[in-house]
């Protein structure tokens, strides 16, 4: 029995998979997703963009903390 494959949406996603269609968008994938969803991806290509994902939270992590410390300075 084969499983019926839902359409997305780009237009409707969660803010935290946001991150995740962009960098296949970048990377050249959106459309295998889009038609096939993320099971087409190869191994390599999946690891790619959780890669860049996890760079990315750890550089907006990052930023976030050097701002508060900013904010710390300015108020004393």
């Amino acid at each position: 029995m084969a499983k019926k494959k839902k359409k997305i949406d780009l237009n409707n996603i969660k803010p935290e998979e946001k991150m995740k269609y962009e960098i296949a968008k970048e990377l050249g994938l959106i459309d295998r997703v889009v038609e096939n969803g993320w099971g087409s991806l190869s191994a390599k290509e999946t690891g790619r963009i959780g890669g860049i994902m996890t760079k990315r939270r750890r550089q907006a992590k990052k930023e976030a903390v050097k701002g508060n410390e900013k904010e710390d300075v300015t108020n004393i």
